[in-house]
This record gives structure tokens, C-alpha cells and sequence, in this order.
């Protein structure tokens, strides 16, 4: 099997067997029960399977990681690196997957997303600081002072003028140097934030309909159209599962 320079990262788990697989030209080693694999994206590999085995694969999208990346560790989005490895022993990061394998067999959507978040935290947290300061995007006070903007006025309507304007930019180069910093739109970046209030919110007894205008939804029906986008769940269902 051949992977020519993917589109996107692969964390790897081997849940059974392995014995029989190698990745070509690296090294003697073969995969086992527990063995880790980060291959970042754009990688090139060739790999041998001679038997039968059972893994999982958490496949991440480049600007979800990114994403992920800037809110997590308040970082600049493209200071983000995720080391490879191959065979690696993580016993940290294994659990991690393999608890995203079994909440994705019973259908466990909540704990499916806690796992992954923990799994990719791992990974990025061994690259922090890996690289210098760049040139160009936002200053880290900008940032900073653009992402707390965010959070005091999530339930009001932000403007992108309003961000510009907290950033000391034009609109059309806030947006340019915001994505660079952020690995995302300014708009997609309120969203998630909004989603991820309502998320909290949803812990309490709050009403639904309380919440969405809470965290700058237009209805409880916007609320849940864009959370469902997000989550895979309704603020419902989210609830539920949460309390279960």
C-alpha cells in the first residue's frame, strides 16, 4: 500500500495483530497490539501487509488541526507541528485511541469527540514552541486581544468590522492575517466558540431556547442546525448524552 503525499493527518492505533505490516525503507520494526502511528499530512509511505489485523484510524483534516491548535494552546495556527512516528510506543496517546474505537463501536458520539480531542492535544502538545516566531498574521497581543473580543460579545452580533476594529486593521486585511494566525475564518472561529458555550451551558437546567440567544443564536432553531453541524448531535440529544 502506497500513500503519495495525502491530504490531511492520520493517528493510527493497532487494536489486533499487526505482526505482518512494515512501513518500507525506514526501518525493520513491524506493527503489534498498542503501537502508535502519526503520519502528518503531505507524507509519502510505502508499507508491506503480509496477515491480517484490526486499527483504528482518527483521519484530521489540515485546517481542523490548525484550528484545534490556536484555541488550545493559543498559538499562532501555522507554529503548529505534528510529529511523525511509526510503531511508536504512546501509552498515553494509545488509550486515548483506543477509548475513541470503543465509543465509536457502541455509538458513544460525546465520548467519541472527548477522545479525539485528547488524542489530537497529545500529538500537538509534543510540537509546541518547535518553531520560531514568524512574519506576517497577528501579533500574540492581537490575538489575544481579538479572541477575548470574541468571548465578551459571543452574545451580541458580531460584526467583522467590530474585530478589525479590536485588531487596529482594515476588514480586508484582518481577514487575510486572521485566518494565517487562526487557521480559520473569523466567522467560522465565532461559531465554533458559540458552539462551544452552548456546549457548556448545556451541562445546566437552562432552557434551550435561553442558551441559544445566550451564546448569539437567532432561535433555537439556529442554535441547533449550527450545533448539529458541529457536534453530530442536537443541543437535545447533547444534553442527554452529557447527564447519561
Amino acid at each position: 500500500m502506497h500513500y503519495e503525499r495525502p491530504q490531511g493527518h492520520t493517528i493510527s492505533l493497532y487494536l489486533r495483530g499487526g505482526e505482518g505490516t512494515r512501513r518500507l525503507g525506514r526501518q525493520m520494526a513491524s506493527g503489534r497490539p498498542g503501537a502508535v502511528c502519526v503520519l502528518p499530512q503531505g507524507h509519502s509511505s510505502e508499507w508491506e501487509i503480509s496477515d491480517t489485523f484490526e486499527f483504528v484510524h482518527l483521519y484530521l483534516p489540515d485546517a481542523e488541526a490548525r484550528r484545534y491548535f490556536a484555541e488550545a494552546f493559543e498559538r499562532d495556527a501555522r507554529l503548529m507541528v505534528l510529529p511523525e512516528a511509526t510503531f511508536s510506543e504512546q501509552p498515553r496517546l494509545a488509550l486515548a485511541m483506543e477509548r475513541l474505537a470503543g465509543a465509536v463501536r457502541s455509538g458513544e458520539s460525546l465520548a467519541a469527540e472527548e477522545a479525539m480531542g485528547e488524542a489530537l492535544g497529545l500529538c500537538l502538545s509534543a510540537g509546541v514552541g518547535a518553531r520560531p516566531c514568524l512574519k506576517g498574521g497577528l501579533a500574540p497581543h492581537l490575538r489575544r486581544r481579538v479572541a477575548d473580543h470574541v468571548e465578551a460579545g459571543l452574545e451580541d452580533a458580531l460584526r467583522l468590522d467590530d474585530l478589525a476594529d479590536a485588531a487596529g486593521l482594515s476588514a480586508f486585511h484582518f481577514q487575510r492575517m486572521f485566518r494565517e494566525s487562526f487557521g480559520v475564518s473569523p466567522h467560522s472561529y465565532v461559531r465554533r466558540r458559540r458552539v462551544e458555550r452552548a456546549r457548556h451551558l448545556l451541562a445546566g437546567a437552562g432552557a434551550i431556547a435561553d442558551i441559544a440567544f445566550a451564546c448569539g443564536f437567532t432561535s433555537q432553531s439556529h442554535l441547533t442546525r449550527v450545533f448539529k453541524a458541529e457536534t453530530g448531535l442536537t443541543p437535545a440529544c447533547y444534553r442527554a448524552a452529557a447527564k447519561a
